[in-house]
């Protein structure tokens, strides 16, 4: 029985127990509204009737309801002067707000903490705010601490990861992951369209989480890891220049979206699910297909393996293409609906709002494995399963006030207001 507890203890302090989390909801003077959104395109006077229209019918297409957030300084009408300032300040909101509450609901003094990872893809300021944090909360000096950026919407599975490897030589630890992005200087005020879309889609946000491998918080924790995959395709000239942060033929900073991008999102897609699978599927269902992975990929079936869905809410068409390729039920994919109608795409923690939904209505049961999946910049696809370690996971979260219970399926306030640009012909 001692060599059992022994052999127990070893396994869980290798294991990547989520303990909590708590995404960022910004204050209701941040919303963005059909009314806002309208006053702002019509402000940009770079943007012509054809850019004009163009920009409208991404809006109503979008899939984004009129209660997502921008920060400040586009409130405000700053867009095209931001500062330095204007990102740092949407950063201190933020960490402000989440990390405060974490240490509250979970009792664990900042002092406590051995890892501390932030991405944040687009700010990257000195000193870095990994050490913004750490002053912040008077942290140990011998914390350990990184800092990314530069990995866009998939960055959130990239830090847990480093968690995770941490883990496995660090006993009885504690680690902080912040997952955000900064949208306030990087607002695009020109005319290419493959730059404008950026605009349509992203919005503030962001989530705090602590993680730890100590078996004391094992009965206390809400997931833990059971799988990870990264999959990058940079080493392809294609897949490498289809989404990047450039300036236009203007000299106005921004961040493009290629044509290439969906044929090169499937093929990482394609490579992610198939080695997921492997892992995530149970042998007796494994030896029914053709194991060579794009024949697996074609026609394996994830829900014999997999209990829900963290699509990552980039947009409709991301979502719905997901749908079709796993053949994913409107109820699997709900999550990720409702969470780009409220919040819209709050790029790397986006992942994080779609998991509260599903902990907000009470799907999490003990032992269900929740499957998250999500696209970057470079160009990367990383997903990771989690089973639901305890029973009773089930916390409102930023769904508390935003009717978690409903749907919003044909619910769309632009269409009213923009609808007859939308339906225009060219």
């Amino acid at each position: 029985f001692v060599l059992y507890l022994v052999y127990r203890k070893g396994r869980d302090g290798r294991r990547c127990y989520l303990v909590d989390y708590e995404c960022h909801k910004p204050s209701d003077d941040r919303k963005l509204d059909t009314g806002y959104c309208g006053d702002i395109v019509a402000r940009n006077k770079n943007l012509g009737l054809q850019e004009c229209r163009f920009l409208l019918r991404a809006i109503v297409k979008s899939g984004i309801g009129e209660e997502s957030y921008a920060p400040r300084s586009i409130m405000e009408g700053r867009e095209n002067c931001h500062r330095l300032d204007d990102g740092i300040a949407e950063m201190d909101e933020f960490f402000g707000d989440t990390l405060a509450e974490l240490f509250r609901k979970t009792a664990v003094a900042p002092e406590e903490i051995d890892l501390l990872v932030v991405n944040v893809s687009l700010l990257s300021g000195v000193p870095s705010l990994t050490s913004r944090i750490i002053n912040r909360y008077k942290m140990r000096e011998d914390i350990k601490s990184f800092n990314l950026s530069g990995m866009g919407c998939s960055a959130s599975l990239i830090s847990i990861d480093l968690v995770n490897n941490f883990f496995k030589t660090h006993r009885n630890k504690l680690a902080i992951v912040v997952t955000s992005e900064s949208i306030a200087p990087n607002w695009y005020s020109g005319t290419d369209k493959s730059m404008i879309l950026t605009n349509c889609l992203f919005r503030s946000g962001g989530c705090s989480m602590l993680l730890t491998n100590r078996p004391s918080f094992r009965r206390r924790a809400k997931l833990r890891l059971k799988w990870l995959v990264r999959t990058h395709l940079g080493s392809s000239d294609e897949a490498y220049t289809c989404c990047m942060q450039r300036e236009d033929a203007d000299g106005n900073p921004g961040f493009f979206l290629g044509k290439n991008l969906p044929k090169t999102a499937s093929r990482a897609f394609a490579k992610n699910v198939a080695a997921i699978a492997t892992k995530a599927l149970p042998w007796s269902v494994l030896i029914r297909y053709d194991h060579r992975r794009y024949a697996l990929t074609r026609e394996l079936n994830l829900k014999e393996g997999i209990d829900h869905f963290c699509v990552h809410p980039g947009g409709t068409a991301v979502i719905e293409e997901i749908r079709k390729g796993l053949r994913l039920t409107d109820e699997d994919v709900e999550p990720s609906r409702m969470t780009l109608h409220r919040f819209g795409n709050t790029s790397a923690s986006a992942l994080w709002y779609v998991l509260g939904y599903m902990e907000a209505k009470g799907r999490l049961g003990k032992g269900d494995k929740v499957w998250m999946i999500s696209f970057g910049s470079g160009f990367k696809c990383n997903s990771c399963v989690w089973e639901v370690a305890n029973e009773g996971v089930k916390d409102a979260n930023v769904w508390e006030d935003c009717g978690a219970a409903g749907r919003v399926e044909g619910v769309n306030p632009f269409m009213d207001r923009f609808g007859g640009v939308y339906l225009e012909e060219d």
